[in-house]
């Protein structure tokens, strides 16, 4: 004999949304052997829309400290920005924003 159980639905069920909070990201650029200042500054007006001045304080930043959060946003827009940098031969990646979170 089959003892089939029937849903119960008077069974009150709970969905549990899974959702980051709004944690925001950067874009971190780091200096590497290969590629000229002048390249650097380059790719972050061409890219970023960054005014010559903008972009030569970041490059600088990524020459003298090793690396520079060059761009801030939700992950899924600085993972994007990541690749474009990797397209353009820079070294990249994606971190959350620390200073900004109160971590």
């Amino acid at each position: 004999m089959t003892v089939s159980t029937a849903p119960d639905l008077a069974r009150e069920t709970h969905t549990h949304e899974l959702s980051a909070p709004n944690v925001p990201w950067v874009l971190i650029v780091w200096n590497d052997p290969v590629n000229l200042m002048s390249y650097v500054s380059y790719v972050f007006q061409t890219y970023f829309a960054y005014s010559e001045t903008k972009a030569a304080e970041l490059m600088m930043q990524v020459h003298k400290s090793g690396r520079s959060a060059v761009a801030h946003g939700g992950k899924e827009k600085m993972e994007a920005d990541a690749v474009a940098m990797h397209g353009y031969g820079l070294w990249a990646t994606v971190q959350k924003d620390d200073m900004n979170t109160g971590s």
